[in-house]
């Protein structure tokens, strides 16, 4: 399918035209042209009549399918748009659910994808009722009145089908995280803008063959999988790919799948180290901005510089330390920034900042644990390594063992036939100077 590309930037909002055509490549596109303009938006017509006019010409010339908006067009927009060019117009967040819907596979990325588009189309066909009563068009996808208002009623009908069926694949979904936390296990969510690598991190993590391709949104459901984290027990789970200004609408219908990042103990940002500084800025800056809406901006967070292998040492050195500069004000929660190549397995900071950060959990204690000599001392070391972190082992009739421990373990611990004393926290902090 043929379209034409236009993009109005504006004092406040700049957009990338690289990624608008990886947009509408992924989207399975052909671009006959691109654009742009650079002024305050228009009430009407989003761009200025003067560049609608040259627009026009373009579609008299070019003939294409589609006029594709890298911006947001009002309802209202989108239907004069399509009066002067007489050519479907979509938008930037219509493109984006027509690649959701190429991408879907899984039972609940499709009722996520459906629901995100239903609600995007509630305010055109209400724009469509309002120009018939004005007697201003025929009608939503060529309906009447009637039509349209029956049809808006079957939409309304059908979201709220949709999301009885994703609470309840958030219902098991919920389930399945309490078990893993009844486990003792280490919860660890990738995030990231789309296409920065996060699909082939959970690979190499996690030794799988999870479809990873370069190109935007090809993880649309939650993956989680275990790996190794030295004796930990650790899963690690690769999330939809943020982009820039997510719409409300697509984070509501994503919430179950999106809900894995807000329940995570660490959150690994990854990002792509072979772009250019000021898109690496503008993706990390985007993808903050996702968390917060996300009420996740305070866990405790890993930046990851992925795809070291394609750029020189001393570049990605220096993307380091300007987002070190740039995070210290906005992202004071950010434990290490990472420089790692997901494709070649050279993982090795990210592993050491993930080890470094576990013993400051929330859902670590500091406890003291007594053995009694009756018991094997190895095997309840080992127990408590792989769901906490020993501090101190002082061997004596009966072993004592100063750890934090996750605070749900500790009824699983006491099946061991072991005495269990809660340190204080200065008792935590000397041991924390005094041990390993």
């Amino acid at each position: 399918m043929r379209v034409i590309g236009v993009i109005r930037n504006s004092r406040r909002e700049r957009l990338s035209r690289e990624e608008f055509e990886e947009l509408l490549e992924s989207a399975g596109y052909e671009v006959l042209a691109i654009l742009e303009q650079n002024r305050e938006e228009h009430p009407r017509y989003n761009i200025g009549r003067g560049k609608l006019e040259e627009l026009k010409r373009l579609v008299e010339d070019l003939r294409p399918d589609k006029v594709v908006f890298a911006n947001k067009l009002t309802p209202s927009q989108a239907y004069n748009l399509w009066k002067e060019l007489r050519v479907d117009v979509i938008d930037r967040w219509q493109l984006v659910l027509e690649i959701f819907e190429k991408r879907a596979h899984s039972k609940e990325a499709k009722l996520q994808v459906e629901l995100a588009s239903l609600q995007y189309e509630v305010p055109l066909v209400k724009e469509a009722i309002r120009r018939i009563k004005l007697g201003d068009r025929a009608g939503f996808k060529g309906m009447g009145e009637y039509q349209t208002q029956q049809y808006l009623k079957h939409i309304r009908y059908r979201m709220g089908k949709i999301r009885k069926e994703l609470e309840k694949v958030r219902a098991d979904r919920e389930v399945k995280r309490k078990r893993r936390e009844e486990m003792g296990f280490i919860l660890v969510a990738l995030v990231g803008y789309t296409n920065a690598g996060k699909s082939t991190l959970l690979n190499a993590l996690a030794g799988e063959e999870v479809e990873a391709r370069q190109q935007m949104f090809t993880t649309l459901a939650t993956t989680t999988r275990r790996f190794k984290l030295g004796r930990k027990r650790a899963l690690v789970t690769d999330t939809v790919g943020f982009i820039d200004n997510l719409p409300p609408f697509i984070v509501e219908a994503f919430h179950s799948t999106l809900e894995e990042i807000t329940r995570a103990d660490i959150i690994v940002l990854v990002l792509d180290a072979s772009e250019p500084w000021a898109e690496v800025r503008r993706k990390v800056l985007a993808s903050l901005r996702v968390l917060r809406e996300l009420k996740a901006p305070d866990k405790p967070m890993i930046i990851a510089l992925n795809k070291i292998d394609l750029v020189e040492e001393e570049d990605a050195e220096e993307k380091a330390r300007l987002l070190g500069k740039l995070l210290e004000e906005v992202a004071p929660n950010v434990r290490a920034i990472v420089k790692i190549s997901a494709k070649e397995g050279r993982l090795e900071e990210l592993y050491r900042a993930l080890e470094e950060s576990i013993p400051e959990l929330p859902k670590y204690r500091a406890f003291r644990v007594v053995i009694p000599p009756t018991e094997d001392a190895g095997k309840v070391i080992s127990t408590i390594e792989a769901i906490g972190e020993v501090l101190d082992v002082q061997y004596g009739e009966s072993t004592v063992v100063h750890a934090l421990i996750q605070t749900g373990m500790i009824k699983e611990l006491t099946k061991m036939n072991v005495r269990i004393e809660h340190l204080n926290e200065s008792d935590k902090v000397e041991q924390l100077e005094n041990g390993k």
